[in-house]
């Protein structure tokens, strides 16, 4: 028997394990690809015990969205109703603007935020407010 025969299984099976891990697929490399979408500066008070901190009835709510987010991607909602806003644009950030409704005084409410990047992947947050009654 030819001994290259003999050798070219065994050449195969070596090479396959040596290329195995250049061909795995690495699911960390889609977060390189598209930054999600990220909330900040939110301006009023979040509810924490034992503070229990109220922010005054109608209040104007602020916060900025980097600026790799679509801006019509925004989506602003409190008790599950969608709460119309203002998005002021700039090269740094996107400024959202909106007021409080006053049904809505002397309740618990939860702002939620959703937004998708230009690249296609989205996040959300949110924060817990207590409204004062007036």
């Amino acid at each position: 028997m030819n001994v290259t025969k003999m050798l070219s299984p065994i050449l195969f099976i070596a090479a396959v394990l040596l290329t195995d891990t250049a061909m795995a697929y690495d699911p960390g490399k889609t977060d390189e690809i598209c930054k999600k979408p990220q909330f900040r500066d939110f301006n009023l008070p979040i509810y924490k015990e034992p503070e229990k901190t109220e922010v005054p009835p109608e209040s104007t709510l602020s916060f900025l969205v980097s600026p790799w987010v679509n801006p019509d991607t925004i989506k602003l909602t409190i008790k599950n109703q969608n709460l119309e806003h203002t998005v002021e644009s700039n090269s740094s950030f996107h400024r959202v603007k909106a007021k409080l409704p006053a049904a809505l005084n002397g309740t618990f409410v939860r702002i939620n935020v959703k937004a998708t990047a230009t690249l296609g992947c989205y996040d959300q947050a949110g924060w817990l407010l207590k409204i004062a009654d007036k």
